[in-house]
This record gives structure tokens, sequence and C-alpha cells, in this order.
């Protein structure tokens, strides 16, 4: 498709001057095809997927569209997740930016209702809701439909796999006859095609091909990884990657759970969010992901509907995704603003067959990747503290310090290269090539090559946490607490596996040490 600048679109001045403002140029290929198809009045079918740009697709000729003299309600779009209705209202008052006069409110559950029945009292052209809370103020008569001219169902599919199909006929049902229904779905399965039947009048169907849904900017990657191994290799690829921001993604709310807290464990910032989760937890887990005190977001796929952060850098499929077009939706997580992104995917046995049938769908390469070693992470490690060692060299005064390394190296038959390499190791953790020799380390049941396994008589009946574990680990040893390998807790003990050149003295120091007042024993696992 022949590139399209917004001007050739001929946009109003005002929504011309604030897409300009939002660093927007060339339209893509879905609002290039959308905006004049839904300015038409017709009712529209778009099939397109997140992070192709169809807010700007429908919220453009919406706004165009909207009477800003009249304060009565004239436009409603329904999103399935509170935090998607959040972004495409903070979206279109973006592009609303020079427009007077034209007030735009989302509403959904969580959010106090009369506060919500305030603003619509006041006049609000344009609601952007979920399908409940809509629901709701239509019951409640908060919500006048009298002057309604347009609906936008985005989303559509997600809206039906969370059982939102009769909320949507029901609201359908209640617009006045004489209204344009403008419908984006990623897919379009049988139930979408029904509504469209029942509610749509000579539809225009918009489709983006596939090729225009890749997003060229993503490295994508992937590892075969048995499910046991997974946590630990998602570790060693942050640490090697170290992405600002990453999400992984999760098929199943228990595996986002166990994911946060083996990772949390292992000394990361790490927050889940997934279905069951109350609004007022979501919001922080968001805020904490937003604002980056939280650098990796474990989610599932729904759950993650309207995260639209720019600064992602990396996304894991830490599950394949149960549809082949929910892979286009996760990796265009990242990649986003013009920066490149990366996508990793872990895979094992037979799903290496479903991850071809990715590839083919999203006509994109996947490119296998060797499984990073401990030395491959070290490694990293040390160029990275090399490389701000060359910094600090150029830039800062350092003249105390190499003061005091002379005075060490005059007084002791140590050199200063002695002095570099063993500072250098203090700073990484690197490990050392020989073994230590300790018979009582061998036969652990360690999985990890390289790790020891030890046993702690203390585990969940005691209260205690893998955080805690972790703790106890690093405040007694005074190791880093990424070292710390996989921590198996259990009722009345537990196991964590640590490098094997820190095995002793991580026992000798937390050995007869306090974990929930309980002063612990520590000794070698025995492999049964």
């Amino acid at each position: 498709m022949e590139t399209v600048i917004f001007e050739d679109l001929g946009l109003s001045p005002a929504i011309l001057k604030a897409v300009k403002n939002m660093g927007f140029e060339e339209a893509s290929p879905i609002q290039a095809k959308a905006i004049p198809a839904v300015r038409s009045g017709r009712d529209i079918i778009g099939q397109a997927q997140t992070g192709t740009g169809k807010t700007a697709a429908f919220g453009i000729p919406l706004l165009e569209k909207i009477d800003p003299k009249s304060k009565k309600l004239q436009a409603i779009v329904l999103c399935p997740t509170r935090e998607l209705a959040i972004q495409v209202a903070e979206e279109i008052r973006n592009l609303a930016a020079y427009i007077h006069g034209i007030k735009i409110l989302p509403i959904y559950g969580g959010q106090e209702i009369v506060k919500q029945i305030r603003s619509l009292k006041s006049g609000v052209q344009l609601v952007i809701g979920t399908p409940g809370r809509v629901m709701d103020h239509m019951r409640r008569k908060t919500l006048k439909m009298d002057e309604l001219h347009t609906v936008v169902l985005d989303e559509a599919d997600e809206m039906l796999n969370m059982g939102f199909r009769e909320d949507i006929e029901t609201i359908l049902a209640g617009v006045p006859e004489e209204r344009q229904i403008v419908l984006f779905s990623a897919t379009m399965p049988r139930p979408i095609l029904e509504i469209t039947k029942k509610f749509q009048k000579d539809a225009e169907l918009i489709k983006v091909t596939k090729r225009e849904l890749t997003v060229p900017n993503i490295e994508q990657f992937y590892y075969e990884v048995k499910p046991k191994s997974r946590e630990e290799v998602l570790s060693r690829l942050l640490d090697i990657y170290h992405p600002k921001l990453s999400v992984v993604f999760c098929n199943t709310k228990k595996q986002v759970d166990n994911l946060v807290n083996g990772l949390l464990g292992r000394g990361y910032f790490a927050a889940g969010l997934h279905g069951d989760m109350k609004q007022a937890q979501r919001d922080r887990v968001m805020q904490g992901f937003r604002s980056g005190k939280t650098e990796i977001l474990v989610a599932t796929d729904v759950a993650a509907r309207g995260i639209d952060v720019d600064e992602i850098e990396a996304v894991f499929n830490y599950d394949l995704p149960q549809d082949d077009e929910y892979y286009v939706h996760r990796i265009g997580r990242t990649g986003r603003a013009g920066r490149v992104g990366r996508s990793f995917s872990f895979v094992s046995g037979k799903e290496v067959y479903k991850l071809k049938e990715i590839q083919r769908y999203c006509n994109t390469k996947i490119r296998a990747q060797k499984v990073p070693s401990l030395d491959d992470v070290a490694n990293t490690k040390i160029d990275k503290v090399l490389d701000e060692i060359a910094y600090m060299i150029e830039n800062d005064d350092l003249s105390f310090f190499l003061e005091t390394i002379q005075e060490e190296v005059n007084q002791s038959d140590l050199t200063s290269m002695d002095m570099a390499a063993a500072l250098l190791k203090l700073c990484v953790g690197a490990r050392d090539d020989q073994p230590s020799g300790d018979d009582m380390f061998e036969n652990t049941g360690a999985e990890e090559p390289g790790m020891v396994r030890l046993f702690i008589n203390i585990g969940k009946k005691d209260r205690a946490k893998p955080g805690d574990i972790l703790g106890a680990i690093a405040g007694e040893s005074g190791m880093p607490g990424k070292i710390v390998g996989t921590i198996d807790m259990y009722d009345k003990y537990t196991f964590v596996e640590v490098p094997r050149e820190y095995a002793r003295e991580i026992l000798d120091a937390v050995n007869h040490a306090k974990i929930k007042g309980k002063s612990v024993a520590v000794e070698p696992a025995n492999q049964k």
C-alpha cells in the first residue's frame, strides 16, 4: 500500500495540528483506509490488530462528526477493559486538543457511579466505556440516546471472549434506528459476524493484510526450553539484555502468580496482571509499570489489553499464545514509536510446530537461539561493568581512588592488575572455572549445571515466603540476590539453588540465622 500522509486525508486544521503534535506524519494502513470510510457515514467492519493505530482511525472521523455546540451525547465507544477505555479516552482527548467544547468521558466499573452520573448531567458528547457500566447507566436512564449518531465497538472479539455479547446486543438494541455502527476486531469469529448481520446495514469491510500487520522493527527469537527451566532461562535473558521495561505473557492466571513469585524471589522488580485481580490492584500495578518502579510485567492476554507504554523494550512469550493472531498482539507491545524491540518465545516438544504456524500466519521469521549459559550472563555483566568503567575514567575525578590503589600496591605484593581483576569479580559475581573440590556439594539434585541445592528447615507453615529466603541469603552472606536460583518451598522446608562457588559461604552465613523469628539449619540437599 502506498504511503499516505495525514494532509492527504483532508483533516481539519485543528485535528491536523493535534496529530502533528502527537508526532505522526504518515497514516497507518488502517487509518488510510478507515478514516474516509467512517466519514462516509456507512456502517464499517474493520479488521485490525492492537498497535496498528485504529484508535485514531475511528477517533478522527468521530471528532469531525461531533457538534461541540450540542451538549447531548452523540457517540459511544465500547471497549473490553477499563485500561483500554482509559487509553482510548486519552488518545481521543489528544486528538481533540485544539477543538473547543467537546467533552469526553470514560466510564467503567470500579469508579464511583455517582461521580459518573454527575459528569454525564453536566453534558458529555462522547462516552468511552465498558459494556457492563454502559448498561448500568442505560438502566438508570443517565445515558440519553436521543441525539446519538455513532457507536464504535473496539476490539469486539475480546468483548465476546469476556462474555459481553448479551450486553453489546442490549446496548445496540437501545440506540436510535438511524445511527452508524463501526466495529473493529482482530479476528472475525461467527458471533461477530452474527452481530454485524443483525445490527449493521450494508457494512463495508476494511481489512489490513497480514503483511501490513507484521512489525518490521522487532527482532524475534525463540528458545527450546523445558517448562521447568523457563524461569531460569528468562532470568538469564533479562540479565543479558537488561530491558528497561518488559512484558512476559502467560496463558493462565496461575502461571502469572507463580512466575511473579519466582521472579521476586530472584530479586527482580516484577508484578502480575490478570482478570482475578481487583481493579484497585490492577491500577497500582500499571502505575508502578508506567513509572518504572516495576520493570517486568507478567500478564495474561486479556488483562494486557490497553497497555500502551512506549518504553517496553522486550516481550517474552513464556507460553505460546493459543491463537496465532495473539502473537501479533503480544509482540506489538514493543518496538513502538520508532524504537527497535525484541520478542523472545519459549517452546518445548511439539510447540515447535505451533511456532511454524505462527511464522506462516504472520509472514515473519522467528530465529532459533541457543539458551545462554551462566558464563554468557557473567561475560555480559563484565562487558557492562567495563563500559561503565570507561565512562567513569573519561568523566569522573578518580584521584583519591588512584592514590588508595597505589598505597595498597606499595605496601603489599599485589599488582594493580591483581586488584583490578578482583574488583571486577566482586562487581559481577563472575564464576570460577575450577570446582571447589568440596565433596559435600556433590549430587545435591540441582537442576542447573554449576548450581548446588541447599536444604533449609523452614517452610510455608512457618509463614515464610520465597522473598524471606532470598532476603536471608542476600542479607547474611552479602551476595547479590540475582545469583540465587530456583526456590522450591514446601510446608515444613525449602530447597534453594545457589552457584557452587558461593555454596560454602552461603551455607556458613545463613546456618543458624533467623528467618521469621526461627533459627534455621542449612545443609546440602541429598539427591534421592
